[in-house]
């Protein structure tokens, strides 16, 4: 994969693009995640596959100001019109599948689809003011971090070297972009226009989920979004990405060959 920088308004993000030929998939991480989050899927892909670390996290830059959604989906428009895709599918996770959700309703040129994996709702569910308060702290030291994955994130065992990642990655997030999702991004609602949505959806979670439940992802999510259809994976949780990356890959990659624009 080839490293750049792209300029957005307010912010300089970091892409990973494995450059082939042919329609892509833009991949969006996790709060806490980076582009590192979709090794394992993207290497059980084909299709060129362009991911980006969103501003505050990995390699992109840390602005102090500009981490609502629209910011996020901003700077993610900016690097897939200065990649001249057009013909691509967004892949979101989490707090990226909220992104990737606003972005579709904007109906942007080439966007033949979405993966919508483990996403937070674009209406947002009610969140505990102890539960924010817990996340607000979740990335603090290598032991908050650890405890978050193992009590939350994830369901199915990851290896030492993936679990050191994620240790690293929820770290090295500047301190903006760790205080406002739970303060306030998780929080808004990007909803009223999920109508607009003229494209085909697929909702990824997994089965013991204790971020985004099947329940949630259910009823907040693929039944509110034109056509969409929910795929439950079992035995994993959270970090569909690095827990079952084969088992995500080959959902996108059937999902893409569904797709009757998409040619390979």
């Amino acid at each position: 994969m080839t490293d750049s920088h792209i300029i957005t308004d307010t912010a300089s993000v970091h892409v990973e693009d494995t450059g082939r030929a042919g329609p892509a998939l833009v991949f969006l991480h996790y709060w806490g995640g980076s582009v590192r989050t979709w090794y394992p899927v993207i290497e059980c892909l084909t299709a060129r596959c362009v991911a980006l670390d969103h501003r505050g996290w990995g390699r992109s830059s840390a602005p102090e100001t500009g981490y609502a959604t629209a910011d996020l989906a901003g700077d993610a428009q900016a690097v897939i019109t200065a990649l001249d895709l057009d013909d691509y599918v967004l892949v979101g996770h989490s707090m990226g599948g909220k992104v990737a959700q606003l972005l579709a309703t904007r109906r942007p040129a080439g966007l033949r689809g979405a993966v919508l994996v483990a996403p937070a709702p674009a209406k947002p569910v009610p969140i505990p003011d102890g539960v924010r308060a817990q996340m607000a702290t979740a990335y603090e030291s290598r032991e908050s971090v650890l405890a978050a994955l193992d009590v939350v994130l994830s369901h199915a065992p990851l290896s030492d070297a993936l679990r050191e990642q994620v240790v690293e990655d929820s770290l090295a997030g500047a301190s903006a972009a760790k205080r406002e999702w739970p303060a306030r991004t998780i929080l808004e609602d990007v909803s009223a226009d999920l109508a607009r949505i003229d494209v085909p959806v697929l909702v990824v979670v997994g089965e013991h989920d204790r971020v985004e439940p099947v329940e949630v992802m259910r009823g907040n999510v693929a039944g509110v979004i034109p056509g969409a259809r929910l795929d439950v994976v079992p035995g994993a949780g959270h970090l569909l990405p690095l827990e079952r990356p084969e088992q995500l890959a080959a959902r996108i990659d059937t999902f893409c060959k569904e797709l009757t624009s998409w040619h390979w």
